[in-house]
């Protein structure tokens, strides 16, 4: 049986995978994050109307149908009542009776008499007398009650369909984020481009890192999200999105990644998420558009394809090269360890010059015979030798 076990146990390469990452935010801006066990359900009711803006479609279609359906069908119900109560369905042939409402004779007519009265369709056929108080005080409280009924599903059928989250859909970022080098320091980069003619106003950008951390007192903290520094400070982060950008963060002593070599990178469990945010040109609404960067997404060593190319009298962006990529030299260390390296090198560069120095005067003492005073000269850092008057006293 321990044989057959062993026939049958999988082998290295047949064990399952260990799962990736979960994101937190999909690549289409999507928060992968479900709210569950919510049992204080009744402050949905407190905001209705976004309550019915945020439901799917076929929901908010539903809704919109009901309300004025069931609102009709009260109405109509009342209008019968009426009719029923006055005894006018008993006196339909009867040409002496005044009744509340001509030519309603059933809860068909009273149905349509209700339609017609909330929609002010007003065909004439059916109309209210002046010998029915109660008809004329229910006319009233219909009219008011149907135009805010028609005021609220209108309002909220007219905010759904000119969300602007539509307009996030043609804000597109590249399909990963690269690090390389730019003016001699790494720098963690992504791009993002705009599909339309009608710009994104006052665009910003901001980027976070989405990873779980512990702290010295033993709390584990999951998801927590630390600010990665777009140009903040330069305001880098606000954008002219006219054509396709490429958005850096440099690695230095304040970025979460000064220690991060390339082995380290790839080894580290994180996302990052880009947050593009703007009004919308056309209708004056802001727009939020998202989408992250898991570890296997961040390529390290490569750079962004120019997209950008100059035409006769125009500037042409190609996106069939916005998310490619190419390789470039970039070394794996940290960019704690290459500003160190770099601060070694400016070091040695800058004690080198007075070694120089030292070495020129030293030939010229022993050119004159004053080889030791040369030497002596040597041990003052490169200094020039005293004046011939202050050596002799």
């Amino acid at each position: 049986m321990a044989q057959e076990n062993a026939a049958f146990s999988p082998g290295p390469e047949e064990q399952p995978r260990r799962r990736g990452r979960q994101r937190y935010v999909e690549k289409d801006g999507r928060c992968n994050v479900q709210q569950g066990n919510v049992r204080e359900t009744y402050r949905y009711l407190t905001d209705l109307f976004t309550t019915l803006v945020d439901l799917q479609w076929r929901l908010s279609l539903l809704f919109f149908v009901l309300a004025y359906a069931l609102t009709w069908l009260f109405f109509g119900a009342i209008w019968w009542l009426i009719a029923y109560g006055r005894g006018d369905l008993e006196h339909l042939e009867d040409t002496a009776w005044t009744p509340c409402v001509n030519n309603l004779n059933g809860f068909v007519a009273a149905f349509l008499f209700s339609i017609e009265t909330e929609t002010t369709i007003g065909y004439g056929h059916r109309v209210i007398t002046d010998q029915c108080p109660e008809g004329i005080v229910l006319l009233l409280l219909q009219a008011i009650l149907g135009s805010m009924v028609n005021a609220f599903m209108v309002g909220c059928m007219f905010v759904k369909i000119s969300q602007p989250n539509k307009r996030a859909a043609t804000l597109v970022f590249s399909s990963h984020a690269v690090v390389s080098l730019r003016d001699g320091r790494l720098c963690l980069m992504f791009r993002v481009g705009d599909l339309r003619s009608s710009h994104i106003v006052e665009a910003s950008i901001r980027a976070k890192l989405i990873r779980s951390r512990q702290t010295l007192e033993g709390e584990f903290i999951p998801l927590h999200q630390t600010d990665l520094s777009v140009g903040f400070d330069t305001g880098d982060d606000r954008l002219f999105l006219v054509s396709p950008l490429v958005i850096s963060h440099e690695i230095d002593a304040a970025s979460p990644f000064w220690e991060a070599s390339r082995r380290a990178l790839e080894r580290d469990d994180f996302e990052i998420v880009v947050i593009l945010e703007g009004m919308v040109e056309a209708t004056g609404m802001t727009c939020q558009a998202r989408s992250s960067y898991l570890v296997d997404e961040v390529l390290w060593g490569h750079r962004f394809t120019s997209v950008l190319t100059l035409e006769d009298g125009f500037y042409e962006v190609d996106y069939a090269s916005f998310h490619e990529t190419f390789e470039v030299p970039t070394p794996s260390c940290s960019a704690r360890e290459l500003a160190e390296a770099a601060a070694r090198l400016d070091a040695h560069l800058y004690w080198s010059i007075p070694s120089r120095l030292d070495e020129k005067v030293e030939e010229e003492g022993l050119g004159e015979g004053a080889g030791e005073e040369a030497g002596a000269d040597k041990e003052q850092n490169g200094c020039l030798p005293p004046p011939e008057s202050e050596s002799k006293v």
